[in-house]
């Protein structure tokens, strides 16, 4: 039990929130794009908003959460508990964000 425990904490840990966190990004994403393009739903982030109808707004998440992968696991090789805690709060955030999403989604489904 040790073992599997062990397994679950330190670099591991750290491995399985940046990978939480791109697939929330990009499940993020793709929620939106569909929603976007049926008329169902407006992105809110200005910056994003007119990359949607260009095409390229999936290109700029995927790019953008990889970056931002990279970006706290070097904060982690100084830092651990920071680039933890960091990755934490963006998971929950885009948790609920992606969980907002489909509710959306859903919600016009009806």
């Amino acid at each position: 039990m040790k073992t599997i425990k062990s397994y679950f904490a330190g670099i591991h840990r750290m491995r399985y929130l940046l990978g939480a966190l791109i697939a929330l990004v990009i499940s993020d994403g793709v929620i939106t794009h569909f929603l976007v393009q049926r008329g169902l739903a407006w992105e809110l982030n200005p910056f994003l908003r007119t990359l949607i109808s260009e095409g390229n707004f999936l290109v700029v998440k995927v790019f953008g959460v990889l970056l931002a992968a990279l970006i706290l696991w070097d904060i982690y090789k100084q830092w651990p508990k920071l680039a933890r805690i960091s990755s934490l709060c963006f998971v929950g955030l885009y948790a609920g964000i992606v969980g907002w999403n489909l509710s959306v989604f859903f919600a016009t489904q009806v």
